[in-house]
């Protein structure tokens, strides 16, 4: 038995091979124990950062990167005893031999499942954040989380796709890459001069938060309801139903009017009477707007109703009252009923409003 396994096949003993399929199986087999245990410890350690987060999504979101990372660790660790059979070691380019192959090959298997590791671990703290943005109610904190996802995850990439060129080429060629880059990275700012602008515009939004998804904006002659906040533009859905982009330096620049975040709207009504309209009949008017604003608990104090001027055919009332209510219907219904109220007292007076062209006539 000790003569099989001591026998030597490919510059290694048997016995060498069967503790190699032996540790693998055993391996393969608890893998997703492992994995999930793993996980587990991992989420105890990161449970403070959102307690309402399931364990149950955290593992799902790690267990298959995990389950391949320790089959693949196990099996650098155990193939390192082994002797690379000079049989099979041939050249495949210049220097470049099999075992040169397979090492590149292990390396870039390694570095791609630490990278999906990484990703994960960026799912899952968009996950946290978005679980807090659901508990906040603020729509830009869901916005924010997926520019910043999609932010991270770029950078992984990046990473990732150096380490697989110094990997397969070297640090020469790394080295290049970036001196190459340090060199024509003016001539990049200058071509991409405003997407740069750009997407700064865009971090300043997010971190000075101006508007917000979901908020009424009008920045220069457009107006309109913000429905996504981008790397390079803000998209506004207009009173038309139109969509408009908008680059995000022209948000951060320009004058910026956020009407969601007034706490008061005012109302201006200017009336034109009837030329001929008795002083007496205009005092009174006057006094019955007043009496209605005063009863009004939607009005707030400080309102004025005045004659604000005449003319040789006119009588201008100007009415300007306060409200609190930002509500869209709600406050359409406030003027509506104060409108009808002005209405009704002019038709108690027999008053009219003024026509254009009209001559008043003597009473």
């Amino acid at each position: 038995m000790n003569t099989f396994l001591d026998q030597v096949i490919l510059d290694n003993p048997v016995r060498d091979y069967l503790a190699l399929a032996a540790v693998l199986l055993f391996v393969f087999l608890i893998k997703r124990f492992l994995s999930k245990g793993i996980a587990t410890l991992i989420f105890r350690l990161v449970r403070r950062w959102s307690p309402q987060m399931d364990q149950r999504d955290f593992v799902n979101l790690l267990l298959r990167p995990l389950e391949y990372f320790l089959v693949l660790v196990t099996f650098m660790v155990t193939i390192d005893r082994f002797t690379f059979p000079q049989q099979l070691n041939i050249k495949l380019y210049n220097t470049f031999t099999l075992q040169n192959a397979t090492d590149t090959i292990l390396k870039m298997v390694f570095s791609m499942s630490i990278i999906w590791i990484m990703l994960r671990l960026i799912d899952f703290i968009a996950m946290v954040l978005q679980k807090k943005a659901e508990i906040s109610n603020d729509k830009s904190d869901a916005q924010f989380i997926v520019f910043f996802k999609d932010f991270f995850k770029a950078i992984v990439f990046i990473f990732g796709a150096i380490l697989f060129i110094r990997i397969l080429f070297g640090n020469g060629l790394v080295e290049k890459i970036i001196a190459g880059l340090g060199i024509g990275a003016a001539a990049l700012a200058l071509a991409a001069k405003e997407s740069i602008e750009n997407l700064i515009g865009s971090f300043i939004i997010f971190s000075d938060k101006p508007f917000r998804v979901g908020d009424t904006v009008k920045v220069d002659a457009f107006q309109g309801t913000v429905e996504k906040i981008g790397l390079r533009s803000t998209r506004i859905r207009t009173p038309e139903k139109t969509f408009v982009t908008v680059p995000n330096k022209k948000m951060v620049d320009s004058i910026l009017d956020n009407f969601t975040l007034r706490t008061q709207q005012r109302v201006a009504i200017k009336l034109e009477l009837a030329g001929n309209t008795p002083a007496d009949k205009v005092l009174l008017l006057l006094q019955d707007i007043k009496a209605s604003l005063e009863t009004n608990p939607n009005v707030l104090e400080g309102f004025t109703v005045n004659l604000n001027d005449f003319t040789k055919d006119t009588y201008v009332i100007q009415i300007a009252y306060m409200t609190y209510i930002i509500d869209g219907n709600r406050y359409a219904a406030l003027r509506e009923n104060i409108n009808l109220q002005v209405i009704r007292s002019m038709e108690q007076h027999d008053i009219k409003l003024s026509k254009p062209g009209e001559t008043p006539s003597a009473q």
